[in-house]
């Protein structure tokens, strides 16, 4: 898929755990791992401003378009 999560490299410069994650925007631990490993079709914008506001970053922080070829 042309568009890479970069969650988990967020989560890492934060020095935060998925679990502190989940627990602070409100979804489970499960689908911060969905998301993290790129198995997620789609995101809701509520959730990606959360994830946003907690990890104090933007969109672009976290989604990455990669060429194909």
């Amino acid at each position: 898929m042309p568009i890479v999560v970069n969650l988990d490299v967020m989560l890492a410069k934060r020095k935060m755990r998925s679990k502190e994650l989940a627990q602070r925007i409100g979804i489970t631990e499960q689908n911060v791992s969905l998301l993290k490993s790129g198995k997620v079709k789609g995101i809701r914008f509520e959730t990606l401003a959360k994830i946003c506001a907690v990890l104090e970053c933007q969109p672009g922080d976290l989604l990455e378009y990669v060429s194909p070829e």
